[in-house]
């Protein structure tokens, strides 16, 4: 299926590695220019590399900018003035008790996991409703809705982005901009296999148990019982980004495995 792309530039925050990694080799494979985006210049270049590997026909570009901060998001707005979609990847978690969460992780989960989309997206859409096209995807989780109660700091950040994408869209209306979410579940990315790869270690057991042990005990809701690959859900994210999808708009696109149980 042509999902229109051709020609156009993509850019995918926090893509080198996981959902915005295969993200990016997603939309790159559809002939979007995509520009990679991650803190350091060793990284970026892995990706790159690697993508270059993957998909030997990809147009990248290279931005080494921490997005957390506003001067980040400023480096890469500088260096790459406009885009036709934007992806708006970026995001960290943490296990930690409520009672734990301080201040300052609050401020911090806030600044990486909200403000990045937002001041990445308040440049962009400008640009893409003047061109009278445009796709901002925001990467949110099944977390916005069912918020975990082992990081329920993570889960305010990933409700949080739901506003904003459903208040962009609705000040978009008829631009032919679209404005979406999409909620991956629990999915296999660098951080989650490194996650379990310390459990196991902690507790003396194998990856594999603790992953069962993990859908028994906190996801058991999961209709598929497994964690997605990132691929999965980046195969969600290049639809909403292309222009097959321009009757969709304002909606939270679940990739979520069944977790959350709900008809709509």
């Amino acid at each position: 299926m042509d999902l229109g792309l051709q020609g156009k530039k993509a850019v995918v925050s926090g893509s080198t590695s996981g959902i915005g990694f295969a993200t990016a080799k997603a939309l790159a494979r559809e002939g979007a220019e995509v520009v990679i985006n991650g803190r350091s210049p060793q990284r970026v270049e892995a990706a790159i590399a690697r993508l270059r590997a993957e998909v030997p026909q990809a147009r990248l570009i290279g931005v080494a900018a921490d997005l957390s901060t506003a001067e980040g998001c400023e480096a890469l707005l500088h260096a790459v003035p406009q885009t036709d979609v934007l992806v708006n990847n970026l995001g960290i978690f943490e296990v930690r008790t409520f009672e734990e969460i301080t201040d300052e992780d609050w401020r911090r989960f806030f600044e990486v996991n909200v403000l990045s989309g937002i001041r990445l997206s308040r440049h962009y859409a400008k640009g893409m409703k003047e061109r009278g096209w445009g796709r901002i995807v925001f990467v949110s989780s099944e977390s916005a809705l069912h918020i975990p109660t082992e990081m329920v700091h993570y889960g305010m950040t990933k409700t949080a982005q739901l506003a904003v994408a459903r208040g962009l869209a609705e000040t978009l209306a008829g631009t032919g901009v679209t404005v979406n979410s999409v909620l991956p579940g629990p999915t296999k990315s660098e951080g989650v296999t490194r996650f379990l790869e310390e459990a196991a270690a902690a507790q003396g057991v194998s990856v594999e148990e603790v992953e069962r042990e993990f859908f028994r005990t906190m996801r058991p809701t999961s209709l598929i019982r497994r964690f997605a690959q990132p691929d999965e859900v980046a195969a969600m994210i290049a639809y909403v980004c292309s222009a097959a999808a321009s009757a969709t708009t304002g909606a939270a696109l679940r990739v979520d495995g069944g977790v959350v149980r709900s008809i709509v």
